[in-house]
């Protein structure tokens, strides 16, 4: 692995080289190269699992100030699992700078999903390490809470209920949802909501199904009434 490529690709210099190193390091390399003195990043993935979900739950608390604590539980969760956290992983082309094993390498391990995920823990656990909480912050500001702000877990959050509850509130305003556009081919298509609140468009979402873009438009005119 060349750390300063890595450091240049992420535009982060470490202090301490080890730690970005042993993030990257899987323990199947550890095994074909005991006679080195290597360190698995397992460790580093314990630390980074507890930094991420602080830092999510501090954007969540700080950012959506009318969710309740059940609502952002939900939210935070589909944000640290990892299918989630493998495609972060794979956002910044981590698969290219592990080391793994040989048996590892030949089975696909580069772009298996549970391994990509615990490197981008372990890359957190070291950054952490390295520079503290505000610079692990300072990269997920830059690679992960903005999907958050763009809807990209809405799949995993009911906009539209919430939005619903929030009109409640005041008499005599109803909520409709309408397809207004459908573009692309019918294996790949992508739907563009909107949200019709008193006989104006509140929200607009696009998505790959018609539910996915109803709740991004949900969540649009919800950021407008909060």
């Amino acid at each position: 692995m060349n750390v300063r490529e890595l450091e240049q690709h992420l535009g982060i210099s470490f202090n301490n080289h080890k730690l970005i190193t042993q993030a990257f390091t899987h323990s199947s390399y550890v095994n074909e190269h005991r006679s080195e003195v290597f360190s698995d990043n397992e460790r580093l993935e314990f630390l980074g699992d507890a930094v991420l979900e602080l830092g999510v739950s501090q954007y969540l608390y700080r950012n959506n100030k009318k969710m309740p604590e059940g609502e952002m539980t939900k939210l935070r969760a589909s944000i640290v699992c990892e299918p989630s956290l493998d495609n972060f992983a794979r956002d910044l082309n981590f698969g290219e700078f592990i080391l793994l094993g040989k048996g590892e390498e030949q089975t696909g391990g580069r772009s298996r999903p549970a391994l990509l995920a615990d490197v981008f823990e372990a890359f957190l656990g070291a950054l952490y390490l390295d520079q503290g909480f505000d610079q692990a912050l300072q990269f997920l500001e830059l690679n992960v809470f903005p999907k958050i702000s763009t809807g990209a877990f809405s799949h995993a959050m009911d906009y539209k209920s919430q939005l619903q509850e929030l009109v409640q509130q005041y008499k005599h305003q109803t909520i409709e949802y309408k397809i207004a556009e459908e573009k692309g081919p019918s294996h790949n298509k992508e739907f563009i909501a909107h949200v019709i609140i008193k006989d104006e468009v509140s929200g607009v979402g696009i998505g790959r199904t018609k539910k996915e873009a109803e709740q991004r438009a949900a969540k649009t005119a919800l950021d407008k009434y909060i």
